[in-house]
């Protein structure tokens, strides 16, 4: 593709196109589950093994660092063979990784769960990396935000099914060192790997349009591009706030449940898992409200307002607590809604053939999520969960800087 041409407006219009729209959406929702029952299992772990804050984060650190080591290696495939290859790719370790939880939960060893866990974000890492701009190179420029926040709202409905799930099976029996409180994992990833197989294999015959199978550019998959990228002040700027952002998410998710244990002690952790749930779905109506709005104000001026009152939320959190600062962290999710995909889009913009590695660099800034979060857990350690919850006020901070450098930011090409 010649990469000063954009993506042509009708490339999700036809049969093809409208397809593979739909199953990369499908993709999101996958995701999603896997993602938030991280937050169940953090709960559910640390009473079965005793774990303290910091060694329970470690659920998130083992899951994030997947990410981290397999983004290049996604991106290269992607490269190579194209958006489609690296998905169903991504799909087969998703699912291998969900049916290692069965042997883990026979051995009962914490270090197993958290392989399992490695391999299963290994493949989200494929998936990722591709489909997010698949989503934005599948349709006219000017609407990719728009596009990838709409495909970004089933992500949020996958973490609702993915907690439910986990609420159901996972935290119906919280006994200490029980094997059979580590066995009820089996269900819900057992299910897991069967759909994620499943949906490998329709993908696999479904026909895509050309942009989503064909290489890249020759100059685009020379280890110049990576030093191109990182010559880039902008760009790695949209990395730093990715990694700034998805450790704000993932840190307020995975304690939340911890910290109304903490300031709301009569709720149990059961129904604590009930409010996660309806933070994801306050996290997908944000996220239908935010692309509506994105029809009359830009993704980077929404956020900058989002941003700032998450900061101010997270900061209710740590300073008043009780019933207002869970109501302030349920509440947060919202806000937090349009961020990750208007970070992506924003600094995937003008990249031109340096879209593909310029994604995967995205991809490993999800990083974020076990560096901060392990933070937040020993900052809950030294002091107490409240004041963790300072560390993703700080992380909104800077977003909403991020966001207001790039406020005035016009409508370019997203190309694949």
């Amino acid at each position: 593709m010649n990469p000063s041409v954009a993506v042509q407006d009708d490339d999700g219009a036809t049969p093809a196109g409208r397809g593979a729209l739909l199953l990369t959406i499908g993709l999101f929702f996958l995701w999603g589950m896997a993602n938030n029952l991280n937050d169940i299992l953090i709960a559910h772990f640390r009473a079965v093994f005793t774990l303290s804050d910091l060694q329970s984060g470690l659920v998130q650190s083992a899951f994030y660092l997947g990410y981290f080591c397999f983004a290049i290696p996604g991106a290269i495939v992607m490269q190579r063979f194209g958006y489609k290859t690296a998905v169903v790719q991504g799909l087969v370790l998703f699912g291998i990784g969900a049916l290692l939880f069965w042997p883990a939960s026979l051995m009962l060893s914490y270090g197993f769960f958290l392989l399992a866990l490695f391999v299963i974000a290994s493949g989200l890492a494929f998936l990722e990396t591709a489909a997010n701009p698949m989503v934005a190179a599948l349709g006219s420029a000017a609407t990719a935000e728009r596009r990838l926040n709409l495909a970004q709202a089933f992500n949020p409905l996958g973490s609702i099914a993915g907690v439910t799930l986990g609420a159901t099976f996972i935290l119906a029996d919280e006994r200490a060192g029980d094997v059979a409180a580590a066995s009820a994992v089996r269900l819900p990833y057992l299910v897991i790997a069967l759909l994620v197989f499943a949906w490998a294999a329709v993908i696999v015959v479904t026909r895509f349009p050309a942009v989503a199978t064909r290489p890249s550019e020759p100059d685009a998959r020379t280890p110049g591009a990576y030093g191109k990228l990182l010559a880039s002040p902008r760009y790695l700027a949209g990395v730093g706030t990715q990694f700034l952002y998805v450790g704000a998410q993932v840190g307020v998710w995975s304690f939340l449940i911890r910290y109304v244990a903490v300031e709301l002690p009569s709720f149990g952790t059961q129904r604590a898992a009930w409010l996660l749930t309806l933070s994801l779905a306050l996290f997908m109506a944000g996220r239908f409200v935010g692309a509506a709005l994105m029809a009359r104000i830009s993704g980077a001026r929404l956020m900058l307002i989002f941003a700032a009152i998450d900061a101010l939320l997270c900061a209710v959190a740590a300073f008043v607590g009780g019933p207002a600062g869970v109501a302030a962290l349920v509440l947060s999710s919202a806000l937090m809604s349009i961020m990750y995909p208007t970070i992506f889009v924003l600094t995937l913009r003008g990249l031109g053939p340096l879209t593909k590695p310029g994604a995967s660099l995205l991809v490993m800034a999800i990083i974020g999520g076990a560096v901060l979060t392990a933070a937040m857990g020993f900052v809950s350690d030294l002091g107490s969960i409240r004041f963790a919850m300072l560390v993703p006020a700080a992380c909104f901070v800077g977003v909403a800087l991020f966001a207001r450098l790039h406020r005035d930011t016009a409508v370019t090409a997203v190309t694949a």
